[in-house]
């Protein structure tokens, strides 16, 4: 099955036009919405509006019934994972239990540098998101955990009530090759392609390949991860089309859409790009 989901802009907009969108996608036939987790602007120009992610997902929570949701991706180092097994459980209450958890490594230098926070390397980054993995996924389905990893401990630590659903599916971002898609093998329901906008699709193929011998060396069945690609839309509908064609072809079952036209508003896009789902879902 595939399935098709719309990220909202929260840059440089106001809360009233994000809950049309959110209610423009709902009601259009998209299976998941989602936002961004970084704490300035990204583009050329790093200063402006932008919106805070979980704090947001409450609103999407309570401002749509139906459809599924989340961050893509949250962070690590933005949060102790502790405090964000909590907010998620809170999060999928809110909304009976909608909440699909997407997460990464993290790590923005500039925004590290604004907040006086440490710029870790990489490699810790990936150590400290694996540990993040396993720490989530204990509270939110043991009544009492004690961890002791490298980076991160807890001692006698509750976190209830649990999610709605149980563990939240885990979508985990990463295109890192050695370290980061080995995470992604561990933990993973849907691996997000960490590509940037615009990388051919044979490309990403290329990378899902790389997380099937990950799957392969511990023992996993790469079947049981699903594939998700986020990409610009293109305006013509016959491009759109090709595109979700192709990454369907190259194994990705969860495709969610970014952009829009220039001068175009973030509802007339949501709308706009809503009425092509029926086309879409004839080629999944």
């Amino acid at each position: 099955m595939i399935t098709f989901g719309l990220k909202s802009p929260v840059q440089f907009t106001d809360i009233d036009t994000l809950r049309r969108c959110w209610l423009a996608a709902e009601d259009g036939g998209f299976d998941h919405c989602w936002v961004f987790d970084h704490f300035a602007p990204m583009g050329p120009v790093r200063t402006g509006e932008v919106f805070e992610a979980w704090t947001l997902l409450g609103a999407l929570a309570q401002a749509t019934s139906r459809i599924r949701f989340g961050v893509l991706v949250t962070g690590n180092t933005n949060r102790p994972p502790a405090f964000l097994a909590k907010m998620a459980a809170t999060v999928d209450h809110l909304s009976g239990g909608r909440l699909e958890f997407g997460f990464g490594a993290g790590g923005d230098d500039y925004v590290d540098a604004m907040m006086g926070r440490p710029l870790r390397p990489p490699a810790e980054r990936i150590a400290r998101w694996d540990e993040a993995c396993e720490i989530l996924a204990l509270l939110w389905t043991q009544s009492t955990v004690d961890y002791r990893g490298t980076h991160y401990t807890l001692a006698g630590a509750t976190s209830d009530p649990k999610p709605v659903q149980g563990k939240p599916p885990m979508w985990l971002g990463s295109n890192g090759l050695r370290l980061g898609l080995r995470v992604v093998a561990k933990h993973a329901d849907v691996w997000v392609s960490a590509s940037l906008p615009g990388t051919p699709v044979a490309e990403m193929a290329r990378v899902s390949g790389i997380l099937d011998q990950h799957c392969d060396a511990i023992g996993r069945d790469p079947a049981t991860i699903r594939r998700c690609s986020q990409f610009w839309l293109p305006a013509d509908q016959d491009e759109a089309v090709r595109l979700v064609e192709e990454h369907v072809r190259a194994g990705f079952t969860e495709l969610v859409f970014m952009g829009r036209l220039a001068g175009e508003d973030a509802v007339t896009w949501t709308k706009r790009t809503a009425e092509l789902l029926p086309a879409f879902r004839s080629v999944g």
